[in-house]
């Protein structure tokens, strides 16, 4: 009997883990392949979720999975660790030790064996070397910063109430990048201080007390998206109260807030870097594969890097090629279609059958939700007639796009029970999280 086909994805990102259940259930099940993802984290977490998770407005127990239970349910095998390196000629991924809390080693270091390597590990915050951004700024990049910034909002606003300070807008929250994270964020948080106002926090009031400024270097916010949403998103921040700053490039971020280079200081006593994405940095060159200025593997366009017909990227990590954007943008929805292109083909081949031979990006539209107040957007994308939409339908597509991961995870049934589950504990749970 020939051995397995070795198959190994790193990164259980929204790309990574939808591919690997994917073929785990066409390919593992059925003992065609022996299928390893490795991550560093323990569980997964949508990432366009993280927003509301660090406003404090989603509870993550519902909606975090555990990578060795979908392991278990999906026929894969799941193995907690870092890729640290790589080595081509082997056909091996290396992975660093894993160290507990306390420093010490649970987990040493580990080399695993491939046929095919599939690199999906996401992106990480660009902070473009801009002096104080690594040593003042928070991040959205991971579960653990979205937590730990819901637990430094709600600290310094219990703070604020419990110390009443007669000087109007005691804390400032400084957002700097205007694209879709940086304004769902804006929104978020200035739904959640209104209601940690409404559960008892009384004496902080949330219109004196606290001044949110967005802030984008260019001519726009959401600057990758139609400017006709960008208008009508800017307009709803602004009714708000929210203080949008546009054409200010931050060139220093320091304790007390940020500097601008035109000359103006934002004060500010928590402030949010989501100013730009690159891919992790140990991705860059290694072994020998193309990557470019922001450590994107460079992948044709049926993913496979250009210097290895063994190793393919996809999700945020890897930059492939579009005949009307250049690259394909990292959004969830190029995520969700590469990692169904990839799983086709990868079934194929090892079926024998003759792969798809390029990965088409197909723009669906732009959703951008601002908490309760609205959702704004447009539904088909580049296509000619675009449809712009708001409030109700505009949210209802919104939540599709989350439930598509969930089904692609999980199935039909199981995504409907999980539904109704939210549902259900919607009577009871309190609308923000208030520890």
């Amino acid at each position: 009997m020939s051995e397995k086909h070795k198959i190994v994805v790193v990164g259980g990102g929204a790309a990574g883990l939808e591919l690997v259940s994917r073929i785990a259930r066409k390919l593992g099940k059925k003992g065609l392949a022996e299928i390893t993802l490795i991550d560093a984290k323990r569980t997964h977490i949508w990432k366009p979720l993280l927003h509301e998770v660090a406003a404090g407005s989603l509870d993550v127990a519902e909606y975090q999975l555990e990578y060795l239970a979908q392991a278990h349910w999906r026929h894969f095998k799941y193995r907690l660790g870092r890729m640290a390196g790589l080595d081509r000629e082997r056909k091996l991924v290396h992975v660093a030790p894993t160290c507990n809390a306390q420093g010490e080693v649970i987990i040493p270091e580990r080399e695993f064996a491939y046929d095919t390597l599939i690199i999906a590990v996401g992106s990480v915050s660009n902070d473009f070397q801009i002096k104080g951004v690594r040593e003042h700024c928070l991040f959205l990049d991971t579960l653990s910063e979205a937590e730990s910034f819901q637990r430094r909002l709600l600290e310094t606003l219990l703070h604020i109430h419990t110390n009443k300070q007669s000087d109007p807008g005691q804390l400032g929250v400084a957002i700097i990048g205007a694209g879709a994270t940086g304004v769902e964020l804006t929104a978020q948080l200035h739904q959640v201080t209104r209601q940690l106002n409404a559960y008892g926090l009384d004496e902080l009031n949330p219109e004196q007390d606290i001044r949110l400024h967005l802030i984008e270097a260019g001519s726009r916010i959401l600057p990758q998206l139609p400017e006709a949403i960008a208008t009508e998103a800017r307009q709803k921040l602004k009714d708000l109260g929210v203080h949008v700053h546009e054409n200010e490039r931050v060139v220093e971020v320091t304790e007390e807030g940020v500097h601008t280079q035109g000359g103006d200081f934002i004060q500010a006593g928590i402030t949010v870097w989501a100013a730009g994405i690159k891919a992790p940095d140990f991705l860059h060159d290694i072994d020998g594969l193309e990557t470019n200025n922001i450590n994107q593997l460079v992948v044709s366009k049926n993913l496979q890097t250009t210097r290895d017909p063994n190793i393919f990227a996809l999700g945020d990590c890897a930059a492939c090629p579009d005949d009307k954007l250049g690259f394909v943008p990292p959004r969830a929805q190029a995520a969700h279609q590469q990692a169904s292109f990839l799983a086709r083909n990868i079934e194929r081949t090892l079926k024998g059958k003759k792969p798809v031979r390029e990965y088409q990006y197909h723009d669906y539209g732009s959703l951008i939700t601002l908490g309760r107040y609205s959702t704004v957007g447009s539904l088909m994308g580049q296509i000619p007639g675009s449809i712009m939409v708001s409030g109700f339908i505009a949210r209802t597509v919104y939540l599709s796009l989350h439930k598509m991961h969930q089904i692609a995870l999980f199935g039909w049934l199981r995504t409907a029970l999980l539904t109704l589950a939210h549902l259900l504990r919607r009577g009871v749970d309190p609308e923000v999280k208030l520890h």
